[in-house]
């Protein structure tokens, strides 16, 4: 089954981090998602630009709004995602702790649904 691992930062802890640290830990994310990827787990992932360079977009009555940053006003933003497989939620909560960023905010971890399986059930196949 593939999980979404999504990544949440805490900018302020982030900030405390020393630069070679944070690179030292960077190096390890890449190390540790390319024997993901030979092994077949890792599909995917990607870092996100900080919130302020974002826009949401939302339509409410048939009327367009775009505003600009996140949807949510909060300490924590999301900068980036894995995309893996794994055999259970429990090996995916797993494959998520052996990346560092938990400790400058929190990973969420969760199953992708079988868009195949919605498809095929909505008649979209």
């Amino acid at each position: 089954m593939q999980y979404l691992t999504l990544i949440h930062i805490d900018p302020a802890l982030l900030a405390e981090l020393p630069q070679d640290e944070y690179d030292r830990l960077m190096r390890g994310c890449f190390e540790k998602a390319d024997a993901l990827r030979e092994a077949g787990h890792l599909h995917g992932s990607q870092q996100l630009l900080e919130p302020d360079t974002a826009r949401t977009l939302r339509v409410r009555d048939g009327l367009a709004r775009i505003t600009d940053g996140p949807f949510a006003e909060t300490r924590e933003f999301l900068a980036g995602f894995n995309l893996i497989d794994a055999g259970s939620m429990d090996e995916a909560m797993e494959i998520a702790r052996q990346f560092p960023w938990a400790r400058f905010g929190s990973i969420e971890v969760r199953p992708v649904r079988d868009m195949q399986a919605v498809r095929e059930r909505v008649g979209s196949a």
